[in-house]
C-alpha cells in the first residue's frame, strides 16, 4: 500500500507539472495563430553561372553579400497550415518547384495550395537547371555544377520548411500597406534620358505590403514585406540580393533576432532607376526598409486566426507555333540566345517531341485572416496588380514570380504593343511562341474563381 501511495503522488505531481508548464499549456490550449520562421544561406560554394543578364560571358567571381532562402510557417486556430518561402533567386523553374512541393506533401502533408514559393528576381543570383536555358553558352562541366547546386537547393528548401514548422509558437499577425517610389515603368520611360525628364509615365504600383508577426507578448519575430520592381540595380559577377537583400539586412539589423522576408510583386515592367552602383542598391534598400518600418510603428490591422488557401494550374494558351523552316532561318540569321532558342526547338522537333500549345500556369489565392493575397507565377507586369486591386480592393497583396517562373506575363495591351515583354522574351525562357491575346482574361478569371473559394470578397460590378 505504501508503494502504491508513492506512485499515486508521483503521478499527481506529474500532472501538475504538465499543466503548469507555460510552453505545454500554450501548445495544448492556445487557439490563435502560430508562426514559425527559418532562414538558410543559399550562396553557391563554387563559381557557377549567374542568372538574369544575357550579356554575361563567365561564372560568378565572389560576393557582395550572401543570398538566402527564408520560410514563414503559419497555423490558424483550426490547425490549418500554410508556408511562405522566399528566396534570393531570379526565379524558380517548374521542375524544382514541383519537386520541393511534392516533398513537402510527402513529409508534412502540405498541398500546393498551402505552399507559396516567391523569388526576389535578383539578377545577381545563380542559374538553375531548366531555367533560362537559351541565354548562356554553358559547357558540360558548368552544367554539371548547375545541376548539382539545383539539387542541393531543393534539399535546402525542404529542410528550411521543416525547420519553420518545428519552430512554430503562439503568435499574432497584422497587415498594412506602405509606399515608396524608386520603381520606374521601363516601357514608358527611357533610362538613358531619365535625368532630363521632368515627369514619369506609368502604370505603377508603389505599394509596400507588410505582414507583421509577433510572439504572444507582442515582440516582433518576423516581417514579410514586398515591392513590385526588378532587382536589377546591380550587374557584374558578384552574388547579391540587390536592393531587396539590403532591405532585409537593414530590417534585421534594426530588429535583432527577427527574420525579414522579401516578397516580389508584379514588377516585370518596373526597374529601379537610376542604377548600377552598390551605393544605389543600398539606398533603395534603406528606402524600402524605412517604408516597412513606418508601417510597423503605426497601428496595423490585426488578423483573426483563420486561414484559407486555393490553388490551380490553368492551361495558358500559346499563339501560333513556329515551323521547322522558320526556326532554321532564325538559326542562320541570328546569334546568341535567339539562335540557341531556335536550335533547342529544332532539336525537340527532330527528337519527335511536339511543341507545347499551352502552359500549366500556377495561380494561388490566400486569405490570412482579413488579408487577401494573390500569388501568380511568371514575370507578371504591373497592370495585373492595378486591375486586381480595382476589383478586389486597394489593400490586397499581389505577388508575382511565385511557384514557377516560366516567362513574362504581359497584359493584353502589352501583348498587342509588342516589345521585349510582349513579343520576344519567351525566347529567353525557351517557350516556343508568345502567349495568345486572351492571356489576361484567362488569368484574371482564374484569380476571381479562386478568390471566391478562399472567401475573398469580389466586387462583381467592377468585373469587365
Amino acid at each position: 500500500m505504501k508503494q502504491i501511495r508513492i506512485l499515486s503522488i508521483t503521478g499527481f505531481l506529474g500532472i501538475i507539472i504538465l499543466y503548469s508548464s507555460p510552453a505545454l499549456a500554450q501548445h495544448t490550449n492556445y487557439n490563435g495563430w502560430k508562426a514559425g520562421i527559418a532562414s538558410v544561406v543559399i550562396t553557391p560554394d563554387r563559381p557557377i553561372w549567374m542568372a538574369g543578364y544575357g550579356d554575361r560571358d563567365r561564372p560568378a567571381e565572389g560576393k557582395i553579400m550572401d543570398i538566402r532562402a527564408k520560410a514563414l510557417a503559419l497555423q490558424d486556430a483550426n490547425g490549418r497550415q500554410a508556408v511562405l518561402v522566399t528566396a534570393d533567386l531570379v526565379g524558380i523553374p517548374k521542375r524544382l518547384s514541383d519537386h520541393v512541393r511534392d516533398q513537402l506533401k510527402a513529409k508534412y502533408n502540405l498541398s500546393k495550395s498551402q505552399i507559396a514559393i516567391n523569388t526576389s528576381h535578383t539578377h545577381t543570383g545563380p542559374v538553375l537547371s531548366d531555367a533560362l536555358v537559351s541565354i548562356y553558352p554553358v559547357n558540360a562541366a558548368q552544367q554539371k555544377d548547375i545541376d548539382q547546386y539545383t539539387d542541393q537547393l531543393g534539399e535546402k528548401l525542404v529542410a528550411l520548411v521543416g525547420e519553420a514548422l518545428r519552430s512554430m509558437q503562439p503568435a499574432q499577425l497584422y497587415s498594412g500597406n506602405g509606399v515608396t517610389r524608386f520603381q520606374v515603368n521601363r516601357r514608358n520611360n527611357v533610362e538613358a534620358t531619365l535625368s532630363s525628364q521632368s515627369d514619369l509615365s506609368g502604370p505603377n504600383d508603389y505599394a509596400v505590403p507588410v505582414i507583421k508577426v509577433t510572439d504572444k507578448n507582442g515582440k516582433l519575430i518576423a516581417v514579410a514585406f514586398g515591392y513590385a520592381c526588378h532587382n536589377t540595380v546591380l550587374a557584374g559577377y558578384k552574388w547579391s540580393g540587390d536592393y531587396a537583400g539590403f532591405a532585409q539586412a537593414e530590417l534585421e539589423k534594426a530588429y535583432p533576432g527577427i527574420v525579414a522576408l522579401f516578397l516580389q510583386g508584379c514588377g516585370a515592367d518596373q526597374n529601379p532607376l537610376p542604377r548600377r552602383t552598390v551605393q544605389l542598391a543600398q539606398q533603395y534598400g534603406k528606402e524600402l526598409a524605412a517604408a516597412v518600418n513606418r508601417v510597423l510603428l503605426e497601428d496595423m490591422k490585426p488578423l483573426s486566426p483563420h486561414l484559407a488557401t486555393a490553388y490551380s494550374e490553368v492551361a495558358l494558351p500559346l499563339s501560333t507555333l513556329p515551323t521547322k523552316a522558320e526556326l532554321s532561318k532564325i538559326i542562320e540569321a541570328s546569334s546568341g540566345y535567339k539562335k540557341r532558342w531556335a536550335e533547342n526547338l529544332v532539336a525537340r522537333i527532330n527528337s519527335g517531341q511536339p511543341l507545347s500549345t499551352s502552359y500549366p500556369y500556377p495561380v494561388e489565392v490566400w486569405k490570412i485572416g482579413e488579408q487577401p493575397v494573390v500569388i501568380l507565377g511568371g514575370e507578371v507586369v504591373v497592370g495585373y496588380a492595378v486591375e486586381l486591386k480595382r476589383i478586389l480592393g486597394e489593400d490586397i497583396f499581389v505577388l508575382g514570380y511565385s511557384n514557377d517562373v516560366m516567362g513574362y506575363i504581359p497584359t493584353a495591351t502589352i501583348l498587342k504593343e509588342g516589345g521585349y515583354e510582349g513579343a520576344s522574351s519567351q525566347m529567353v525562357y525557351g517557350l516556343p511562341s508568345p502567349w495568345k491575346a486572351n492571356i489576361e482574361a484567362v488569368i484574371l478569371q482564374e484569380v476571381l474563381q479562386l478568390a471566391k473559394q478562399a472567401g475573398v470578397p469580389v466586387q462583381e460590378s467592377k468585373i469587365n
